[in-house]
């Protein structure tokens, strides 16, 4: 096939320099790729465009020499360049691994080369299964990144797909145009052309897949926000996997007892119960567990399942205080569904989970404890009321008593008495009067009996009534005819609030008048207490209510949130202060 050198070959030097910086450029851009994450295929890639740089400069060196064995090797290097994409492009979406008939597709490239070349006097003859060789190659490439995008949305691999498919079509026209420089100088820009647009698809590849795995976890660590309990943060860590490319089932496996426990799947776990791993699906779990590393496999079988292998599992370890306390299982179909993410991505996502659960437990623990606060709260509440029941019916039926009897005697005896004694006497009973009523007010106070013989609205009317009598101020009172049914417990809170405002009110406001105001809202009964006294400022209400002298309001927020119910305080300087208390109303029992 040697014959002298085509005239128009000259005008190649520049396009093939320029060709050869670009190829030189895609090259060190795969390297770089491959020791930033570390995946095989673009180690593959990297070698394949220094392979392309081989070839450039091989047939620069033929034009430049006119020696015969510089186009040899340029048709070496091309064949291996594309043998070099094309088991990159399997190994990148199959998991190739090398076989025993491998090299025997690496040895046609210089065997064809040499009989093309110096056995072989007819063109067609000799470059056409060259031509045919490398166009089936490249377009098995393509081939490859279609199935690929078929499985994992990818904007990289369809931009690669048509590059290599339009590419392998390109090689076709060799033996009829290029080879006779009809296609000089331009069929190098159309191949520069398309090297560009596949450093462009392996970049969007990257690209695609650093959005996806940033945007995962972005939502993820929404969707863990959002849920509180431990139900709805597992549905949210399971769920959301399931939008990586490919990813086809997830499983939540927790270490008990020293064995890996199936807890709970999405996707095509979903439907698993109980099952544990048994196979590869034990062994890469133990590993995971006992290292503390993500890993990931080919081999694996869906356990628990229907028994389907994935060509792609990451077993992520969840770590809690620096051990491992179960393992996230993510299955896909693709070979590697994350063209770019590499193990921090998916240490990031266990820990993640990690964290959730650990915050999902301690929300459990702090919910359990917050309803046994709320227990002890009220069952201290209920034992303060007792107290004040039993020591109002002591004072009321003892000490009452006994000052009336007394009395009584005291009575009798100042009859018989000379008059200088009788007025010692009188005012001896004059102080006991004072006393009985003293005890009065203070078993009042402890514990209404109106409250209990004729219900709310009679003892908050009372309630003004007295307290506007003995403090001289103004205070007015607005309530409907009737209440809803309330529980012993919430007409206790809000008498027990109107009793602590107006107390709070004659001892710190400086008032002139009071307005309380009663009325249903939401449900329930709203109680309001509104003066005119000297007030302060809108941010100090929640420092008041903790305030020594103010205990009576933390008291107040205690008894009526045990109710489920709302205090609110506000104030403005010298414009008094509003309270509001919301009591939600029984459950129809009117209990």
């Amino acid at each position: 096939m040697q014959g002298p050198l085509p005239a128009a070959s000259t005008s190649e030097l520049h396009p093939a320099f320029l060709q050869a910086l670009i190829t030189v450029a895609l090259a060190v851009l795969c390297a770089f790729i491959y020791r930033r994450y570390r995946k095989p295929h673009f180690a593959w890639w990297a070698g394949a465009w220094g392979l392309y740089v081989v070839r450039i400069a091989a047939i620069l060196s033929f034009l430049l020499s006119s020696n015969w064995i510089w186009l040899y090797w340029h048709q070496v290097a091309t064949g291996w360049t594309a043998l070099a994409l094309l088991y990159g492009a399997l190994v990148f979406s199959r998991g190739l691994r090398w076989r025993w008939w491998h090299p025997a597709l690496v040895l046609f490239p210089p065997v064809w080369s040499y009989v093309a070349i110096y056995q072989l006097d007819h063109f067609l003859l000799a470059a056409g299964p060259m031509v045919l060789f490398l166009s089936l190659a490249t377009l098995w490439t393509g081939w490859v990144f279609v199935r690929y995008r078929r499985r994992v949305a990818s904007s990289g691999a369809t931009l690669l797909a048509a590059a290599f498919g339009l590419w392998g079509l390109h090689h076709l026209d060799y033996p009829f145009l290029r080879a006779r420089g009809a296609w000089n100088p331009w069929g190098y820009y159309i191949d520069i052309l398309l090297t560009l647009a596949v450093g462009a698809g392996i970049l969007l590849l990257v690209l695609d897949d650093l959005r996806r795995g940033l945007g995962a976890l972005s939502a993820l660590s929404g969707d863990l926000q959002h849920a509180g309990r431990e139900q709805d943060v597992l549905d949210a860590l399971l769920a959301r996997p399931l939008t990586l490319p490919a990813v086809r089932g997830s499983a939540l496996f927790l270490v008990d007892g020293g064995r890996a426990r199936f807890v709970r799947g999405a996707g095509v776990y979903a439907s698993a119960r109980d099952a544990v791993p048994s196979g590869v699906g034990a062994a890469v779990l133990a590993r995971a567990v006992e290292t503390g590393r993500p890993q990931v496999t080919s081999d694996w079988v869906d356990e628990p399942g229907p028994g389907r292998a994935y060509p792609y599992a990451a077993v992520l370890p969840l770590l809690r205080a620096e051990s491992v306390i179960g393992t996230l299982v993510l299955v896909g179909d693709a070979r590697d569904p994350f063209t770019a993410l590499d193990d921090r991505f998916l240490v990031a996502l266990g820990q993640q989970v990690g964290a959730a659960l650990e915050n999902a437990d301690l929300y459990r623990r702090l919910e359990t404890r917050t309803v046994e606060l709320a227990r002890l709260s009220a069952r201290m509440v209920a034992q303060h009321e007792e107290e004040r029941r039993r020591l109002s019916r002591e004072l009321h039926d003892e000490t009452a008593q006994v000052f009336s009897a007394v009395k009584m005697e005291l009575g009798v005896l100042r009859q018989a008495v000379p008059p200088p004694q009788a007025a010692r006497l009188d005012q001896v009973l004059g102080l006991i009067d004072t006393g009985i009523r003293s005890i009065r007010s203070v078993t009042n106070d402890l514990r209404p009996s109106l409250l209990d013989d004729l219900g709310l609205l009679p003892a908050l009317r009372s309630l003004v009534a007295d307290c506007g009598e003995r403090s001289g101020i103004r205070i007015g009172l607005t309530a409907p005819a009737a209440l809803p049914a309330l529980s012993k417990e919430a007409e206790l809170a809000v008498f027990r609030a109107l009793q602590e405002a107006l107390s709070n009110v004659l001892r710190h406001a400086g008032a002139e008048s009071v307005d309380v105001g009663i009325s249903v809202r939401q449900g329930g009964v709203l109680l309001e207490v509104r003066d005119d006294g000297r007030g302060f400022p809108a941010d100090a209400a929640a420092e008041l209510a903790e305030r020594a002298g103010h205990m009576g309001l933390a008291g107040m927020r205690e008894r009526i949130g045990a109710l489920g119910g709302s205090v609110r305080l506000q104030g403005e300087p010298g414009a008094g202060v509003l309270l509001e208390v919301l009591v939600p109303a029984a459950n129809g029992d009117g209990a």
